[in-house]
């Protein structure tokens, strides 16, 4: 059987992202007594989640607000990074090494590493991250767009693209929008989800708001807090606002500064679906009581 689990999980991640990308349906279970148009059913509706899980599930992927209700194994929402510039690829081999082991969500790393990871990880079910527009945001959005669609050829499977963040703030709303929607259309075309790190801790929480409402409308998969890279990481009232914001139907990732299991957990129960951490084999060893070890991971 334990040679079918890469099989499995290949399968399993093709299919959700089929759903995702070509069509929302509605849930035939409720939450508090209404169906919730989510696009994969275990996302929102708890019941049905459980149902999952009861039947012998070890991961469930949620995107909603109900995930905090439902984790069975915190690894599943962890994307394992190392983005620090003076990675080598030893540091990334050793990465990839930890994400088959703990069974994280994905890798998230710079662009020329996604080869490498992507032979690492086949039959793993773990996802490839990368970044676009990295980690300032001012690239031209045909640069987005180049880097998106050959990272896509190169083996990722998801897009973290940072906003045009001094636009953002000049409220060049249609612009923002058409640069994220540029990308997500690129990605969303060969089958990838794409991520828009609005860079939270520059953000008044006026803007946080229009960043997330425009990512929304722009048919973004996620929005999430931070690159790591800027003047603050996740925190939790950005978490719930870009929840409240998003609603139940998008992800949320938190990334930067999320350093052990309480953090994540926090993260988690203020609405997160996604934790960008370097942290992930400790949060992982933390939450199995084991002994944590050095992990891979890399400022983030």
């Amino acid at each position: 059987m334990s040679n079918l689990t890469p099989l499995i999980d290949d399968l399993t991640n093709a299919i959700t992202r089929a759903l995702q990308a070509n069509a929302r349906k509605v849930c035939d279970d409720s939450v508090g007594g209404v169906c919730v148009d989510c696009g994969v059913c275990a996302v929102v509706c708890e019941g049905r989640a459980r149902k999952i899980l009861d039947a012998g599930a070890a991961r469930l992927t949620a995107r909603g607000l109900n995930a905090a209700d439902v984790p069975r194994d915190i690894a599943g929402y962890i994307d394992h990074t190392l983005l620090k510039p003076e990675a080598t690829p030893a540091e990334i081999e050793k990465l990839c090494k930890e994400a088959r082991e703990y069974h994280f969500a994905a890798v998230c790393i710079n662009p020329p590493f996604v080869k490498q990871c992507a032979e690492l990880l086949r039959g793993s079910g773990v996802q490839i991250a990368t970044v676009v527009g990295f980690p300032l945001g001012s690239h031209t959005t045909a640069t987005k767009v180049f880097e998106t669609e050959q990272a896509i050829v190169d083996g990722a499977t998801e897009i973290d693209m940072v906003i045009n963040i001094g636009a953002l703030k000049a409220k060049r709303d249609d612009f923002v929008r058409e640069d994220i929607r540029a990308v997500v259309e690129a990605a969303h075309r060969q089958g990838a989800m794409v991520k828009v790190i609005i860079e939270a801790a520059l953000l008044s929480d006026d803007e946080k708001i229009r960043a997330s409402r425009l990512s929304k409308e722009a048919g973004a998969d996620f929005v999430k807090t931070s690159t790591g890279f800027g003047p603050g990481g996740a925190t939790t009232h950005d978490v719930a606002l870009m929840r409240e914001t998003v609603g139940p139907n998008l992800g949320v990732k938190a990334a930067g500064g999320v350093k052990n299991l309480e953090q994540a957990q926090a993260m988690i129960h203020a609405g997160a679906t996604r934790i960008g951490a370097s942290a992930g084999v400790k949060i992982v060893q933390e939450a199995r009581g084991e002994k944590v070890e050095v992990s891979a991971g890399g400022k983030y």
